[in-house]
Order: C-alpha cells, then sequence, then structure tokens
C-alpha cells in the first residue's frame, strides 16, 4: 500500500534534484547573453516572487499572524539561506565549471556537522571524518583540475561558491526552530520573498533602471525556466511524502546531471579527474547521510 506513494516521491525528489542542479547550467547560458550575476539572480527572482507569495498564502491560511519578533527571524534567515548564498554562488559561477559549483555546494551536510562540532559540541565518529575527507579529496581533485585550466579566477570562484554553501549551512542550522513553529512550506515562501525583494533592489541600487531593455527575449526565457524549474522547490514536496533521508539520497543525482548538461549543453570538458572527484564526493556524502 506504501509503494506507490514512496515511489512517487523518489521519483519528485529526484526531478527536484535535477532542475534545482541545472540552475547552474542556465545562469552559464544566460552569461553568454551578456547578463551579469547581478542581472541573472534578479530576473530569477522576480518571476519566481508570486510563487513563493502564493506558497506562504497557502501555508498561512487559518494560521494565527506572525509576531515581530518571528518577522525578524524570517529576515535573518531570508538573507542568509537565500539572498547571500544564491547571490555569492552566482557570482562563483562566473568563474568556475557548473560541474566543481555543483560539487563544492554538495558539501553542504559537511558544513552543518562543523557547525554542529563548533557552537552545539556535537561528537564527531572516525567514520564521519573519513566520509568528510573523502568528500573534500573529491573537490580538490576536480578544483586542481580547474586551476590548471583558468588560473587564479578558479580559486576565486571556488570561494565564492565554499562562502555560499557556508551561508546555507547557517541557515539550515537556524531554520529548525521555525519550521517547527510555521512549517517547512510557509517558512520557505515566507523567507524566499525576502531574498526576492532584496535580489531585485540590489539590481536597480546597482544597474541603471535602462539597462532592462537591453536583456535580450533568449535571456527572458531562460530566466522563465530557471525561476520555474529549478527554483520553486519539488524537492520541499518529495521530503514531506518519503522523508528526509530518501529525499537526501535522492539528490545525489544532482552532481551528476550537472557534470552531464555541463559537458552536453556547455562543453565543459569531461576528465578522469572529473569522473574520480565526483565519485568521491557522492561516496564521502553518502557515508555521512548513512552515518547521521
Amino acid at each position: 500500500m506504501t509503494t506507490r506513494p514512496v515511489g512517487a516521491g523518489l521519483a519528485l525528489a529526484a526531478a527536484g534534484a535535477v532542475a534545482f542542479s541545472g540552475k547552474a547550467i542556465l545562469a552559464k547560458l544566460l552569461y553568454r547573453e551578456g547578463l551579469d550575476a547581478v542581472a541573472v539572480l534578479m530576473l530569477r527572482m522576480l518571476f519566481a516572487l508570486p510563487f513563493f507569495l502564493l506558497m506562504a498564502w497557502w501555508a498561512g491560511r487559518g494560521k494565527p499572524a506572525l509576531t515581530p519578533a518571528q518577522w525578524r527571524r524570517i529576515a535573518v534567515l531570508g538573507f542568509t539561506g537565500y539572498y547571500l548564498a544564491s547571490f555569492l554562488d552566482f557570482l562563483g559561477l562566473q568563474y568556475v565549471s557548473a560541474s566543481l559549483e555543483r560539487l563544492i555546494l554538495y558539501l553542504n551536510p559537511t558544513l552543518v556537522l562543523a557547525i554542529g562540532i563548533a557552537f552545539h559540541g556535537l561528537k564527531v565518529t572516525r567514520g564521519q571524518w573519513l566520509a568528510v575527507a573523502i568528500s573534500y579529496v573529491g573537490v580538490l581533485l576536480v578544483f586542481g583540475q580547474e586551476v590548471g585550466e583558468q588560473g587564479p579566477h578558479a580559486l576565486l570562484g571556488s570561494l565564492l561558491v565554499f562562502a555560499s554553501a557556508v551561508s546555507y549551512a547557517v541557515y539550515l542550522a537556524q531554520s529548525g526552530a521555525m519550521v517547527r513553529e510555521l512549517g517547512s512550506m510557509r517558512l520557505v515562501g515566507l523567507a524566499s520573498t525576502v531574498a526576492c525583494v532584496l535580489c531585485i533592489g540590489q539590481y536597480f541600487v546597482l544597474r541603471p533602471a535602462e539597462a532592462l531593455f537591453a536583456i535580450t527575449p533568449t535571456a527572458l526565457g531562460l530566466s522563465l525556466l530557471n525561476s520555474v524549474a529549478c527554483t520553486v522547490a519539488p524537492v520541499m514536496m518529495a521530503i514531506e511524502r518519503i522523508g528526509p533521508a530518501l529525499a537526501a539520497q535522492t539528490g545525489m543525482v544532482g552532481p551528476m546531471s550537472t557534470v552531464v548538461l555541463g559537458v552536453v549543453v556547455l562543453d565543459e570538458r569531461f576528465t578522469p579527474a572529473m569522473a574520480l572527484g565526483t565519485g568521491l564526493v557522492l561516496v564521502g556524502i553518502g557515508m555521512l547521510a548513512r552515518k547521521r
């Protein structure tokens, strides 16, 4: 009786992981259209804003109004988890391949673990340390390949993407209490709305308004796809249906799909170092998920 719902949830989680990973591919294509990170992020959030507003309204029906303290916490979570993490990620994508970006972001569980060690006295087993080491060796292999090809820009891009992962890990570490208070859908809708306002406002502070008229129809179409397919959260729906453990495991298709799409769509090189590095990251994060 439970096979069909779990199977549907697994399929939805896998599709969500592939779609979310695709935002790096679309960002690269948008850069080829002459946009920069500020413009790409603004368009992504502009088209996504109505969905997040609807999500927040739908999840909040019949619920008590938010207190000023809750609004302040939502603003902080929206800033760290969705605005800052997204902005740093899109900045970094200007300098590194989509495949390396996805592998760095996939290290997120190791950063959540580090926060637990630093602030909550979490005890780590030898197996967990081994899993972390395997994951970072895999990223370093791919990073070494990109440094050889792109030089110092690869270091800058990798640091920006890693900072994005840290920002999102902070969000995850801080959001647990708010999820229990509001529910995941309401929190995501509200925090993402905060991020949308920040991203849109940032564009008009840093760029002249007339620059909007230079955006090509192709860029608008790619941005709409980026917002609808890669930003609105099918993975969150899957977590509620199959549980976070299985959803996390299906998320492993994300890095693999990014590598494939990077090669097919962006003509990125697929080398033995890329294959080995990706495999090590997947093995390490998979081990860490089982240990936790």
